[in-house]
């Protein structure tokens, strides 16, 4: 029993806490912040509310989670980055079990072997989606993993101090860049689109010998897929980087971007088994050139033999990190996402080869239908290019009127899409594998009534 008692997990009594106290040596809680001025620190109580038995905090809890719209409760026509895909009933069942739920970053890879395994094969997968020669082992989302593959562009050609990126991608992704731009001290530039596409012309005007890396997303954030092709023969001549920032899913149907020229591919891999979860977490990848891989990011998992000849895992690379070169580290990496990496593996995995394909083309011909459907009503398209499950239309009335008014009927509507148009009130709509006809015919009928009598 005494033994139990030294593990058990309780609030602090005001017991414990004296004797805390006087184990250290002083009398109060107060006395541990005297070297901070009085004048930044609080003098009276906090205004805070009383505090809830544990039943009540869950009472109280589920009041406040009532009062956001999830999508098992209505149909979501929004993406813009984060999307309701189907997740495989699998996935939850695996990634639950405690020996992948509570895994840290093995650090002690001989006895990790399961948890190296899983990130091996999801290296795999990613290299094979990408058509790329190496992937790393996760990365925290895809945004953060733009960022990572413009800081190894600028670490590889010392001279350039330039980044330009596509006003197509994601806004969020363009931020998280400037952000790392900023501490890293490099240039970060936007090329304009050309209707729903990257400006090729405006790009080719930007290219000089300073620019490390061109940044494209593929489709882009209006949905519109890139021509991968026509970027990469207007930056031959230069040494920047073609850096690719791939939604996993639409790769299921669209050319690898690793056939197309790209130098690094990055992306997000939500679309594969992660829940979207107020938005996020998420988990990025990172795909490269066998030539750049001692510049990857976080770390790399490899297969090998043991003494006995049997197969195992090791950390291959992770020489870049602070845990290992400190101060010379280029990459600050001491976790990933290494159960959503798992999580999309099952994913793709349950899925599979054709699988994969079927929900991708799934994804297209959904979203074609609604942009059909909603021409038929007289609502003006904008996207000009193919694109893959998102699509950009103009309201005559806010987005944020309009939203609000489709939720009172049921649905959640698309994205504010004005910041990359650059045309007020556009409305980014996206329709998933997991839309019915009836549902998307009842979301065309829906918007028609909020905007033609609003």
């Amino acid at each position: 029993m005494n033994e139990l008692k030294k593990f058990r997990y309780l609030p602090h009594t005001e017991e414990d806490r004296e004797k805390m106290l006087n184990t250290i040596g002083v009398k109060s809680v107060d006395e541990l912040y005297e070297d901070v001025p009085k004048a930044v620190r609080t003098q009276e109580r906090m205004d805070l509310p009383k505090e809830l038995s544990e039943f009540e905090l869950i009472k109280h809890a589920r009041e406040l989670a009532g009062k956001n719209t999830n999508a098992t409760q209505m149909p979501y026509f929004i993406g813009a980055g984060t999307y309701d895909h189907h997740i495989p009933s699998i996935v939850q069942a695996i990634i639950s079990r405690q020996e992948f739920l509570t895994a840290y970053v093995p650090y002690q890879p001989e006895i990790s072997q399961g948890e190296l395994q899983a990130l091996f094969e999801w290296q795999s997968m990613i290299a094979e989606l990408t058509q790329m020669e190496v992937a790393n082992c996760g990365m925290y989302d895809g945004y953060n993993a733009i960022a990572e593959a413009a800081n190894l562009a600028i670490s590889s050609i010392r001279k350039s101090a330039k980044i330009l990126i596509s006003h197509g991608v994601n806004p969020q992704g363009i931020d998280v860049l400037n952000t790392y731009g900023f501490g890293k001290e490099y240039e970060v530039n936007e090329i304009p689109l050309t209707n729903d596409v990257t400006d090729i012309e405006k790009l080719k005007e930007q290219l000089d010998e300073s620019v490390a890396a061109v940044i494209i997303q593929y489709p882009n954030f209006l949905g519109s897929v890139e021509d991968l092709k026509e970027i990469k023969e207007a930056m031959s001549g230069t040494k920047a980087l073609l850096i690719v920032s791939a939604n996993p899913l639409a790769l299921g149907v669209l050319e690898a971007p690793g056939k197309l020229g790209a130098d690094i591919v990055v992306g997000d891999i939500l679309p594969f088994g992660i829940p979207m979860s107020y938005g996020g977490p998420h988990c990025g990848y990172f795909a490269t050139r066998k030539k750049l891989m001692r510049k990857i990011p976080s770390r790399i998992v490899g297969q090998t033999k043991d003494e006995n000849g049997e197969r195992g895992f090791v950390m291959t690379l992770a020489t870049r990190e602070q845990h290992i070169r400190r101060e010379k580290a280029i990459s600050n990496y001491s976790s990933n996402q290494a159960l959503y990496a798992l999580a999309s593996a099952i994913a793709i995995s349950a899925l599979g080869r054709e699988g994969i394909v079927e929900m991708a083309k799934q994804n297209i011909n959904k979203a074609h239908y609604l942009k059909d459907q909603l021409e038929a009503q007289g609502f003006k398209v904008l996207n000009q290019v193919p694109f893959f499950n998102e699509f950009v239309i103009q309201l005559e009335q806010p987005v944020k009127e309009v939203n609000l008014a489709l939720h009172q009927l049921g649905f959640v509507g698309g994205y504010d899409a004005t910041r990359s148009t650059g045309i007020e009130n556009t409305y980014l709509l996206c329709a998933t594998e997991k839309r019915s006809k009836s549902e998307i015919d009842a979301f065309v009928s829906s918007l028609v009534e909020v905007t033609r009598h609003a």
